[in-house]
């Protein structure tokens, strides 16, 4: 069966115009008029518009039995046409059936998120999900050409180890050949171990932490992206994280803007991100959420919103009313896709203008010495067009291998970086401690015992100099690119508080 024309993928058929070509793929759906099937078919690289008309008898019959998602050879020529999708499509010679897909569970009408979770190893087939994992490929090869391009070796770290990178409360525990062991916190202690060998490193791999939150920017499984680098500073560090986001943000604006588009992602918000970042410390952000101009501001907010929630449900009752008086099966599918949408915007701005005004008061009530939670992060972040560095905390709020400020023995040389629009921290960093008794200090402050560390304190014993790094997460920051609200959707198969299926 045509078995001499080449098979070609979907994001190539422009270059063939004219050209008889094979498409591999699964249907995503289809419409027919009684004399014309179109066949929407989809290979992973695209989307095209395959038409078979009647008078090809065989294909026809063989269309006229597929239901979604099956999987299928066409065979046809390529004709261009703006307004199909890719802008062009496919008239259909032959087709090849593979398997008939039966009772497909996922359809086009609106599903809940914990359906369509507990089938995302289908729902992975969808276009949202698709988009996002573009983005997030993109991401992911932007920091390693970045880090490839400034001299940076990638060093890979133990997933087993013995101890707390971060804090004891939030390691997962493994039983190792009879011995208690933890899934690690970060890469961090280990690349500095590289980073004294080889001056500049990164690390680049899932890390864990069993923290019981169900946010939308938690995930007990994530990926991130750790450099290292001798005789650096705080500032040297920081330099570094700007130019990495400018590098990304850079990469995804052109590589998948049409993406972002198909997400409904304000693109030009990304296009006016550029360094320097603005800075403010810790201290300057405490006093910023409990300052009167703020307050007024949110409640003014809250009030907006509020009115907008009443705009969505008019939209969702409208769209509701539409669908019941929709004839034609692609009208009713376009209903039923912006009636999910609609939900989903309800349900989102709802959810949050019920905790809106906890965050509010949280904010007036912040004291120093206490870290950042995430509606303080939220709040700050919403005051900044570009992503903003918070620094120098409090000693106590972070980890014990951060820097002492020589001025103010009371906070860290850190950083958090925090995302524009509300979306908070997605790096952290700091200058390292080299003064191995004010590490083992720290340590024993944080219920850590420094023997269980001898190997990490050696690197400040034999050769210490100056040094830094950060880590960048991946699913935080592509959340972000791409206007996500929740962490689970930009990661495969997501892993929070009571979802480990599939």
């Amino acid at each position: 069966m045509g078995e001499e024309s080449p098979v070609v993928a979907i994001r190539d058929l422009k270059t063939v115009a004219g050209k008889v070509v094979r498409l591999q793929g699964w249907l995503q759906g289809k419409r027919s008029n009684g004399k014309v099937i179109f066949l929407l078919v989809r290979d992973g690289t695209g989307l095209c518009q395959c038409v078979v008309e009647a008078a090809s008898v065989d294909a026809f019959s063989k269309a006229s039995e597929l239901t979604q998602e099956s999987s299928l050879i066409v065979t046809g020529s390529v004709r261009l046409d703006e307004r199909a999708p890719g802008a062009a499509e496919l008239a259909v010679s032959e087709l090849a059936v593979l398997q008939v897909a039966k009772d497909y569970p996922i359809s086009r009408k609106a599903h809940g998120v914990d359906f369509l979770m507990d089938h995302r190893h289908l729902w992975l087939r969808s276009q949202r999900p698709v988009a996002l994992f573009r983005v997030r490929h993109t991401v992911i090869r932007a920091i390693r050409n970045f880090f490839d391009e400034n001299g940076f070796t990638l060093m890979d770290m133990p997933i087993l180890v013995p101890g707390a990178g971060e804090d004891r409360q939030s390691l997962f525990p493994v039983d190792y050949f009879g011995e208690k062991l933890f899934l690690t916190q970060t890469g961090q202690l280990y690349l500095e171990s590289a980073c004294m060998a080889m001056g500049k490193v990164y690390c680049f791999g899932p890390t864990f932490r069993a923290e019981k939150s169900k946010t939308r920017r938690h995930l007990t499984e994530f990926w991130m992206v750790e450099p290292e680098v001798a005789f650096a500073d705080v500032d040297e560090v920081m330099r570094l994280a700007e130019d990495m986001i400018c590098a990304i943000v850079a990469e995804v604006l052109s590589k998948n803007r049409a993406d972002l588009e198909f997400l409904g992602r304000d693109v030009a918000a990304l296009e006016t991100i550029m360094k320097p970042f603005p800075r403010m410390t810790y201290t300057e952000a405490g006093e910023l959420l409990r300052g009167e101009p703020i307050r007024r501001k949110l409640e003014q907010e809250l009030e907006q919103d509020k009115a907008r929630l009443q705009v969505l449900i008019t939209e969702l009752d409208a769209a509701e009313a539409v669908l019941k008086t929709a004839k034609k099966g692609w009208q009713q599918e376009k209903q039923e896709e912006r009636i999910r949408e609609l939900r989903e915007a309800v349900g989102e701005l709802d959810q949050e203008l019920k905790v809106r005004p906890d965050h509010i008061q949280l904010a007036q009530s912040f004291k120093w010495g206490e870290d950042l939670g995430g509606s303080d992060e939220t709040l700050v972040s919403r005051q900044f067009e570009q992503p903003v560095f918070v620094t120098d905390y409090p000693r106590e709020a972070k980890a014990f291998y951060m820097k002492v400020s020589p001025t103010d023995p009371r906070v860290v040389k850190n950083f958090d970086l925090l995302a524009p629009e509300g979306y908070g921290e997605i790096i952290g960093g700091s200058q390292r401690e080299e003064d191995p008794e004010v590490i083992a200090e720290s340590m024993t402050a944080k219920g850590l015992r420094p023997e269980d560390y001898a190997w990490y304190l050696d690197l400040r014993r034999y050769g210490s100099v100056p040094h830094g790094g950060f880590g960048l997460g991946v699913e935080r920051t592509v959340a972000w690119l791409c206007g996500i609200k929740h962490v689970r959707e930009t990661i495969p198969f997501p892993r929070t508080m009571g979802r480990v299926y599939p």
